[in-house]
């Protein structure tokens, strides 16, 4: 499936595009596209269900992912996260409205407009953080309590030097 690149997302303008989305979730459908965050695009670039064009280049995975990293921060740990959840058949949105990187449902959730079931509620919160990455206690409350008001589990998700993922569920403690 072709796709083109404009800067900060990528577009699949063919309306068969849509069923990326309607079978696993990707992207944002409009009515005449299906927009990919540059995660989505680099992970579906990578399993060679997409191929992703600019002007009259044609993008291979390695000068993408590249493109990406110098394009957004962070962009390594949360690919490596995007993708260890992805590979775990979890369904993974932007959480950028509630504070962390990803939103993720329970395997096998279906992405609906409208009344959800309590399965099909957003599951975790994770924000993905380098081994290095240094965070104060407010913000680690914050995050928690976010959390908490959408009824997920915040869970901080820590990449290591070899791009192993250690997953944490931070709760709140009250006495």
């Amino acid at each position: 499936m072709e796709a083109e690149l404009f800067v900060d997302r990528v577009i699949i303008w063919n309306k068969e595009g849509f069923k990326f989305y309607d079978e696993s979730g990707y992207g944002k459908p409009f009515e005449d596209r299906l927009e990919l965050s540059l995660i989505e695009a680099c992970y579906l670039l990578e399993k060679k269900k997409i191929s992703i064009k600019n002007k009259d280049k044609l993008w291979d995975f390695k000068s993408f992912y590249e493109y990406c990293v110098n394009k957004e921060p962070e962009f390594h740990q949360k690919y490596v996260v995007y993708k260890d959840l992805r590979e775990r058949g979890y369904l993974v949105k932007t959480g950028f409205k509630f504070g962390a990187h990803f939103r993720v449902y329970e395997r096998g959730v279906k992405l609906k407009r409208g009344p959800k079931e309590a399965h099909e509620h957003t599951k975790f919160v994770v924000h993905a953080i380098s081994e290095e990455d240094r965070f104060s206690y407010p913000e680690l409350s914050r995050a928690v309590r976010l959390a908490q008001n959408i009824r997920a589990k915040m869970v901080w998700a820590v990449v290591d030097s070899e791009n192993d993922v250690t997953y944490y569920e931070i709760v709140r403690v009250t006495p």
